[in-house]
């Protein structure tokens, strides 16, 4: 039986494997295992052990906590933050944007920020 938790830690491997740009081959090649097996993960039909999901955070350049931002805590509550960023996560254009903002150099990428904040301080 799948297991909520594989299935959250699955979608934030896939959801930043794919921000950055990263194939599930070239993902899997970075840490030593077939692209079938991070598929797997991706979908959660299987688990990952906490040294290969630390090798996955190592390959792609975050904390292993990432993987367990935004689940429910035991109660059920949610917060306006985790309801925005589940929103954000699986727009398919809010992640395009973001993939193409970390893209930009980051002396540009800080002008194109301000702009942004005083083009949302007009709307």
């Amino acid at each position: 039986m799948v297991h909520v938790v594989d299935v959250h830690v699955g979608k934030r491997i896939r959801q930043r494997r794919w921000l950055v740009g990263m194939t599930q081959q070239k993902l899997a090649e970075c840490v030593g295992i077939k692209f079938q097996q991070i598929q797997k993960y991706e979908t959660g039909a299987n688990r990952v052990s906490a040294s290969r999901l630390w090798d996955i955070a190592d390959a792609l350049e975050v904390d292993v906590a990432f993987f367990f931002d935004g689940l429910k805590a035991e109660d059920g509550a949610e917060t306006a933050s985790d309801v925005i960023s589940a929103d954000m996560m699986g727009d398919k254009e809010a992640m395009d944007l973001v993939r193409s903002y970390y893209a930009i150099p980051e002396n540009q990428r800080r002008r194109l920020f301000e702009l942004a904040r005083v083009l949302s301080d007009v709307a």
